[in-house]
């Protein structure tokens, strides 16, 4: 018979999962790392199918967030039977940190645009139990003072249920501003600068999601938000609020769904993942705004060669009506929401596309020890992977009234690119380095720092 026919005979073998060991999780309840698993005891699995199977195992207990390292390991103690062993090392789940950082949208509109004013820091102080009762419930608290002084106060359990499906969140926030932004003009942010204060919000939330897959997740949100500001930021921009007086209430209500199958949340490089959703802006008579959004993104990563990665995203939104106030008025620019090369501009619409691809060369992915010098077990392992990128994005925004902002980027098309090196290293921070050109031929260099928590 020829090996390739022996092998494949061998391959197709079945194994029964007849043990599941956890090993290192000190303050973690086992349910939250068995809910992960993609198999259950009993499982028959084929031979063959098996290393997979234990790295997508692997994956999803590191997707927790919970974990610095996690192994995964199968051994055969009788015939045609495995114990899957779990090896986990905590985190530091603990966090009080005095924070300092910039007010303006990022680091390099901070740079680039208000000269490195120093005034515009925000800081305080941020304390956070990541799993306050072994269950993956995280517990926050926020105060902030300086430029945008800010309180907020929540509370997450993912998990309510025996099932392990349902799980809620809630929390409540408080802020004052003496700077804002009180329009858009030209695609940038223009700034009321004053002593006193100009802007004030307050309000609350609570989240219900229910988990019905490892792969799926359905969410119910429900906030309500009260704004107020003063006579000066209306008297500058009367659409500010769209609607008569300096205060702004209104309940919202969203549905959103999510599909999430990455190999690494904090930096993916294969899998999908798609979320979509609905948002009602304004509920019964007292809200004074009445708007619909719906968007939808999806990623596809995908390995090339070896250590060769690449992604595409799509991403799209529309609104109604298309008459909305400044404070809802969202198209491309905030957060990573953006065509890269445009990093420096704010392009407001009722509706956008976007369309983003990456190109990444793994060139180290190195876990160093630290124990030595570092006694705290949950600091002593640092991991590093860096990558060199190449990126091309287009967008679109559609914008009914750009008299409002007198736009120049707006109703064109926008491309951008550029290369970078991205650094990805402890607890979920990514750095970033690019050097992007746009379609106006502008050439800037860009930094940030990402933490996906």
């Amino acid at each position: 018979m020829p090996d390739s026919l022996v092998t494949a005979q061998q391959d197709s073998t079945l194994k029964v999962v007849r043990e599941v060991v956890i090993e290192g999780n000190v303050r973690t309840n086992a349910s939250i790392i068995n809910r992960e698993l993609p198999f259950e005891i009993g499982d028959t699995l084929q031979n063959f199918s098996i290393p997979g199977v234990l790295a997508r195992c692997q994956s999803n207990v590191f997707n927790t967030n919970l974990f610095i390292t996690v192994a995964v390991t199968a051994t055969e103690v009788f015939e045609n039977e495995i114990v899957v062993t779990i090896t986990v090392k905590e985190r530091w789940y603990v966090l009080v940190l005095p924070v300092v950082f910039l007010s303006d949208r990022s680091f390099n509109e901070w740079w680039y645009e208000r000269n490195r004013d120093l005034r515009r820091l925000t800081y305080g102080v941020q304390a956070r139990h990541f799993n306050l009762t072994g269950k993956a419930d995280q517990l926050a608290l926020r105060v902030y003072g300086g430029f945008v002084p800010y309180f907020e106060a929540s509370y997450s359990r993912p998990y309510i249920d025996k099932k392990q499906r349902m799980g809620v969140s809630t929390g409540v926030f408080y802020s004052t501003q003496r700077t804002v932004a009180f329009r858009t003009q030209e695609d940038k942010l223009q700034f009321l600068n004053t002593d006193e204060q100009v802007r004030r919000r307050w309000g609350g939330y609570f989240q219900y999601t229910f988990r019905n897959n490892l792969y799926h997740t359905h969410a119910l949100y429900a906030g309500y938000n009260n704004t107020t500001v003063a006579d000066t930021i209306i008297g500058l921009n009367p659409n500010y609020f769209s609607s008569e007086g300096r205060n702004q209430r209104y309940t919202q209500l969203s549905y959103t769904y999510r599909f999430d199958k990455r190999d690494n949340y904090q930096y993916a490089l294969d899998g999908h993942l798609l979320a979509a959703g609905i948002t009602k802006f304004g509920i019964g008579k007292n809200s004074d705004v009445n708007q619909l959004n719906l968007a939808a993104t999806y990623t596809r990563f995908f390995p090339i060669i070896k250590k060769l990665y690449g992604d595409v995203s799509m991403t799209g939104k529309v609104s109604l009506p298309k008459l909305q106030p400044y404070t809802l008025t969202a198209g491309l620019g905030f957060r990573n929401a953006l065509v890269r090369g445009y990093e420096l501009y704010v392009i407001d619409g009722q509706d956008y596309g976007l369309l983003r691809s990456n190109l990444k060369y793994q060139f180290m992915n190195r876990t160093f020890d630290l124990s030595r010098f570092v006694k705290v077990k949950q600091f002593s392992t640092l991991p590093v992977a860096a990558y060199f990128t190449t990126y091309l994005d287009a967008g679109y925004v559609r914008n009914s009234f750009p008299e409002f902002s007198s736009t120049f980027l707006g109703n064109r098309r926008l491309i951008g690119g550029g290369i970078g090196l991205d650094i990805v290293t402890w607890y979920d921070t990514i750095g970033r380095l690019n050097y992007s050109v746009n379609q106006l031929g502008e050439k800037m260099f860009f930094f940030s720092v990402v933490r996906n928590l």
